[in-house]
């Protein structure tokens, strides 16, 4: 079975106010990023090989329907060991869409996954990924994403659908 998570993404207006709340209601910070997402073609879906500075590179299969409001994100990660090949077998074999630069600040607040995100090209996001599993259903996944955006202050207008490669693609 996939993991899943519910998410959600917007535009934020201050990074520095949104950091603010995060430190209020993460139970973890788990520190800044520097990640580099090379999406490739795909039949289904989105696939993608997340490098992060310092950290083991993943290959990263998800779908999701692409709505502004919360929504279920089926997906799989892979361990891999050797990025710079990987990339260049999968570019070869799919052809390689867009790559997305971006700066991310990782907070916990439970199970729910909060990203600060400074986008190269883009801007500065928001983005909640509450982790689902046996003791977390899709039903409080989406309560506590609802909870968070009201706490950040997420307006509906603010709300983005697509994925960064897809903005990135259309900028």
């Amino acid at each position: 079975m996939n993991a899943q998570n519910i998410e959600l993404k917007a535009r934020l207006g201050s990074l520095a106010a949104a950091r603010q709340v995060a430190v209020q209601v993460a139970t973890e910070h788990l520190g800044i990023q520097r990640q580099v997402d090379t999406y490739f073609g795909s039949r289904d879906g989105r696939l993608k090989l997340r490098e992060i500075d310092g950290r083991q590179a993943q290959l990263v299969w998800y779908e999701r329907p692409d709505q502004p409001s919360a929504k279920l994100s089926n997906y799989i990660l892979a361990a891999v060991d050797s990025p710079a090949e990987v990339k260049r077998a999968l570019a070869h074999a799919c052809g390689t869409r867009v790559v997305v630069e971006k700066q991310r600040e990782v907070f916990l607040a439970d199970n729910v996954r909060i990203h600060l995100d400074q986008v190269a090209g883009l801007g500065d996001f928001i983005e909640f990924e509450a982790v689902l599993g046996p003791q977390v259903s899709a039903i409080e996944g989406h309560r506590q994403v609802a909870a968070l955006a009201l706490r950040f202050g997420i307006a509906d207008e603010m709300r983005i659908q697509a994925s960064y490669a897809d903005l990135l693609e259309r900028h």
